[in-house]
This record gives C-alpha cells, sequence and structure tokens, in this order.
C-alpha cells in the first residue's frame, strides 16, 4: 500500500496557531493531527464546563479550522483532533456550523465513551487514601485509536475525539489505511511510536532538546512540526515539511520517545508497545527511520484520569537582600506563623522554600538577593486568603532590614489534582458517532496481557578506569524530563557506544539520589533500554498529587533533567 504521510500541527492546547496552515501548505499531507489535551487541560475544560455547559472543548481549533478548513478540504488532508475535550459532540456540531457557514462540504464525526465522570464505578468515585474526597470534576478513560479508525473508514473528513491515547491520533489513521486487524501487533506498535513521537509537536524537530547549543541559532527559532511517512509493515521515517526550522536527528527523536514513558513496556489500550526493541537509523537529513517495534497485547484495563477540586491555595514570595539571609528568612518565617496561629487560621498545608539566588559582592541588587517562597493549602479559601494576606502584609514595617515582597499577596485561587485508577474495557461505551449521527460501537480489546516487568537487560561491558576530570553530566549525556499525574520520569541518552558503556554503569539510583537530593527519600525506579543508549528514571510523589497542584517550583518536572546534566560528577577525559 501506499505511504501514509501524518503530520502534527499542536502538542498541547495553546501552541502555535499558525502550526496548522504551515502544515497544510508545507508540503504534502494525507492526515494531520492536533493533540490538545494533557493533565491539566482537562481540569481546566472541566472548569469551564461548570460556567457553560455547551463548552468544556478547545476553541483555538474552531480558529485554526476557520482559516484552513478550506485548505484541508482542497487538498484532500483529514483533520484528526482530541480537541474535543469534554464535549466532542459540543465540538463536531460547531465544527459543521463553521463548515456550512464557510460552504465546504465537510463529513464530521465524532468518538465518545472516554466520560465516566458520572458513572464511576464503585469504589473508583472517591479519592484514593490520604487523597482529597472530592467528587471527581472531570473522569476519562484514555480510549485507542479503533473508533478514530471507524470514522475515517466510513468517510469522515474531520473528526474530533475527547480523551483518547495521544498516540490513538496515529494508530486510528493507521489502521484505517492499512486496514490492520486489532491483533497485529507489531504494526499497531510501529503506529504507536510514531504517534508518540508526533504527540508533543515540535519537541521532535528540535525543540526544548538538550544539545540544541550544537545548531545554528536560526535554525531552532521556527522550528517546523513533524511529520510521519508510514508503512503498511508498522515501520515509519519520522521528517518535516522541506524548507522549515528545526531538526530531525537520532537525537531528538531519542529525547521525545523517552519522554513521559516508564519502562520497555509503554502500554496503551490497543496494544503494548516495546520501546526496547525500537531501532533509530539516520535514513538522510532531517530524516530518522523507525523500525523493528514489537508489540504485545494491551493491558487488561483502561487508564482513566480523575481530576478534582483539591482545595485553595496562595503564595508569598518574600524577598531576601544582602547579608544575613538565613537569619532574615527565620525572622519572617516565625512571624508568619506566630500570627496566623495567633488568628487561628493556621492552613492544613504549609510550605517554606528558600531559594538562594543571591551572589557575593553582587552588582546589581536582584543578584543579591534570595526568594523566600511561602506556599498555603486549605479547602477553607479564607484561611489562604485575608488571613494570610493580611498577616504578610502587616510585616511591612516589622520585620527583617530590606522587606518587601514579589508582588502583594492575593485572595486563594483554587487548585486542583490529578490520579489515574483503572478500569475494564468493557466499562467504557466506546462509539464512533458519524456525519449522519449513525453510531457504531466499538468493540473492547478481545486479548489482554498481565503486564509484569521487563527483566533488566544485560549491561554492556564497563569502560575501562583511566583518567577522569569533574565536569558537568551535561557534557556527555542528553536529558528530556516531565510528567505523569504525581510521578516525574527522567530520560537520558549518550551518542556514543564508549558513553552508554560508562553511563549504565554509573548513574545508578543511589547516584540519581545523590545528583538530585530533592529525590533522596522517594521511591526512584531505573530503566534500561540499550537499543536506545538511555536510562529511564521514575520518581514517584515528586510531583505531589499532580501538576494542577503546583506541588514544587517545578510543577511539572519539565526542568528536572537539565538539573540533572548541571550537576558534576567525574567523567573519564575520554568523553569529554
Amino acid at each position: 500500500m501506499t505511504i501514509l504521510r501524518i503530520g502534527n500541527a499542536s502538542g498541547f492546547y495553546g501552541d502555535r496557531f499558525d502550526a496548522l496552515r504551515e502544515m497544510l501548505t508545507g508540503g504534502p499531507l494525507d492526515v494531520v493531527t492536533g493533540d490538545y489535551l494533557a493533565e491539566l487541560t482537562m481540569l481546566i475544560l472541566g472548569r469551564d464546563r461548570l460556567k457553560n455547559p455547551a463548552g468544556g472543548y478547545a476553541r483555538t481549533f474552531l480558529g485554526q479550522l476557520e482559516e484552513c478548513l478550506g485548505l484541508a478540504h482542497e487538498r484532500g488532508v483529514r483533520v484528526v483532533a482530541n480537541a474535543g475535550g469534554l464535549n466532542p459532540a459540543g465540538l463536531a456540531d460547531a465544527v459543521r456550523e463553521l463548515a456550512d457557514r464557510l460552504g465546504i462540504p465537510v463529513r464530521v464525526a465524532h468518538v465518545e465513551g472516554d466520560d465516566l465522570t458520572a458513572s464511576l464505578p464503585p469504589g473508583l468515585d472517591r479519592a484514593r487514601p490520604g487523597g482529597t474526597p472530592m467528587a471527581a470534576l472531570a473522569a476519562h478513560a484514555y480510549l485507542g485509536g479503533q473508533g478514530i479508525a471507524t470514522c475515517l473508514r466510513e468517510g469522515a473528513d474531520v473528526v474530533v475525539t475527547g480523551r483518547v491515547t495521544d498516540a490513538a491520533l496515529v494508530t486510528g489513521p493507521a489502521v484505517a489505511h492499512f486496514g490492520w486487524g486489532p491483533e497485529e501487533y507489531d504494526r499497531l506498535a510501529g503506529a504507536v511510536v510514531a504517534g508518540h513521537l508526533l504527540e508533543c509537536g515540535a519537541q521532535a524537530t528540535g525543540g526544548n532538546y538538550a544539545f540544541f547549543a550544537e545548531h545554528p541559532p536560526e535554525l531552532l527559532r521556527h522550528p517546523g512540526f513533524p511529520l510521519a511517512e508510514l508503512h503498511e509493515d508498522g515501520s515509519s521515517v519520522i521528517t518535516k515539511h522541506d524548507g522549515t526550522g528545526g531538526v530531525v536527528d537520532i537525537g531528538t527523536v531519542t529525547a521525545q520517545l523517552l519522554y513521559e514513558t516508564a519502562g520497555a513496556r509503554y502500554a496503551g489500550p490497543d496494544v503494548t508497545a516495546r520501546l526496547d526493541t525500537v531501532r533509530l537509523t539516520r535514513e538522510a537529513p532531517d530524516r530518522v527511520r523507525i523500525e523493528g517495534v514489537r508489540g504485545e497485547a494491551p493491558p487488561p484495563t483502561l487508564k482513566v484520569g480523575l481530576n478534582r477540586l483539591g482545595g485553595f491555595r496562595n503564595e508569598v514570595a518574600f524577598v531576601l537582600t544582602g547579608l544575613d539571609i538565613e537569619a532574615k528568612a527565620a525572622l519572617v518565617r516565625a512571624q508568619m506563623e506566630a500570627a496566623l496561629d495567633a488568628a487561628k487560621s493556621l492552613p492544613a498545608e504549609v510550605r517554606w522554600d528558600l531559594a538562594r539566588t543571591e551572589h557575593p559582592d553582587a552588582p546589581t541588587e536582584e543578584t543579591a538577593s534570595a526568594l523566600l517562597r511561602l506556599v498555603v493549602r486549605d479547602r477553607d479559601p479564607e484561611v489562604v486568603g485575608r488571613a494570610l494576606s493580611g498577616a504578610a502584609v502587616e510585616l511591612a514595617l516589622a520585620s527583617y532590614p530590606g522587606f518587601h515582597m514579589v508582588a502583594p499577596p492575593g485572595k486563594g485561587s483554587p487548585y486542583g489534582v490529578f490520579e489515574d485508577v483503572h478500569v475494564p474495557h468493557g466499562a467504557v461505551d466506546h462509539v464512533a458517532v458519524l456525519h449522519d449521527g449513525h453510531r457504531i460501537p466499538i468493540a473492547p480489546a478481545h486479548d489482554t496481557l498481565v503486564l509484569d516487568d521487563v527483566p533488566e537487560p544485560p549491561l554492556p561491558e564497563p569502560l575501562p578506569g583511566g583518567p577522569t576530570r569533574r565536569a558537568p553530566l551535561g557534557r556527555v549525556a542528553g536529558a528530556r524530563s516531565g510528567d505523569k499525574g504525581g510521578n516525574a520520569n527522567v530520560g537520558l541518552w549518550v551518542r556514543t557506544d564508549e558513553a552508554w558503556r560508562w553511563l549504565a554503569h554509573t548513574l545508578t539510583v543511589d547516584r540519581f539520589r545523590e545528583l538530585l537530593p530533592e529525590t533522596a527519600a522517594l521511591p526512584v525506579v531505573r530503566h534500561v533500554l540499550p537499543n536506545l543508549r538511555a536510562l529511564n528514571f521514575v520518581v514517584e510523589g515528586l510531583l505531589g498529587e499532580g501538576v494542577a497542584a503546583q506541588h514544587r517550583f517545578d510543577p511539572q518536572a519539565k526542568g528536572l533533567g537539565e538539573w540533572l546534566r548541571a550537576r558534576h560528577l567525574e567523567i573519564p577525559e575520554a568523553l569529554l
């Protein structure tokens, strides 16, 4: 069969608005996808729908289609996007109204069945022990690509979905185009890997890339979005339109492969892709071939993301300038705690963090200053609102020398918490809803496999001893990090066999914890991926109750990998 060319035009809700036009005009495509949903996005859309029951979908998608639906129709490019969020039927209707207004004859279908907010199985409608006992604002199962495939096979030009896996935006079109059966696991797994590489947009074409400084600045100033050329056997080539910015090479592809994954098994509702079987080859400039991907049956359950309103949060950042930073921090902390205690309004959760950003004998006031952050949370908005703000403001003339704050304290704001639970495949009513309203049920996975941990593969021979030099880890290794609920992952890779022999033996869990002290008391799991010369570390609980809870300075762990790369250790001089 012919090659299927699938391009991506969105990696998140708020991504580059012009990307859809760029992808449609930049070169040939068969399908263009848009990924708009993340854990935090579902919470945002849930709050939007509380205000407007007709909302709950990504409105920017409609704005993009207003500019580009005619282009897509003229060029025969189908559009598949999960912009439906909490209301895919509502978005499908809005797209039809738009198409009618513009006079563009397109068939619009949607996929539904992911929304379990009102029908969670018993025992799953409450938070886990120790969690927040509040009803779910949004509870959505991660569906696979079979519903999308059905819509496309039945002639849809535009397919919008709610919560599907990010890779389903690629596996669905691939199944429809190549006619793969539900148990052709190797082919499906190849499409999952391609989908994972496309889902975050420009991260596959040089965006957020550890070794960006090796490329001319003008190359990365406006990176193009990625596309995949899929073949009938499940192999693919990751590339981009000719003449667009950015770069596609083994490094950029490896970085995205490791992003927000864990071990060798990458489980989804259609198939479990074995990341330890992925083989990458540079085919030509800006072309990386992916082959050898093996697949297994999917797990017996579907992941469900639960978003809840966890309570209210407030923050005050005190600026500490010059000398006696520790003493100034101790004084204002004692004063604030005494004031809150006296007012009988001590929040349920209080967290202090001192960021020592000051420099000795600094040439500017800003570089002579440290920041002391106070973050509070409580179910009562008053406890984290006026009581906190008043206590902070009243210290203005009665605390440490040079007292001031980054900004006046405000009212407490609501925050969300995220957790994931699992339900059997049969607990969802996965349905493809066609342009004429006809509804086609999607059968759940027939065969499933309980996933055990893959045994750690043999490590390479250690690098022979020799002279070393203390240097940043990032001189040798690239990294990319991200979030999955309350957990963080850090993937690291190296570019030579010699560096791999060193990294695999040197960066143990104990060394990882030593380099990142914030992880010292948390469970850390290391996964080894020799084909990619990569290690993937999962840090459990680092992000508390997920990104919306704003548990730490970097709530999505986006910079965790770069912090690790900046840490110093003894590195063989032969690698530097």
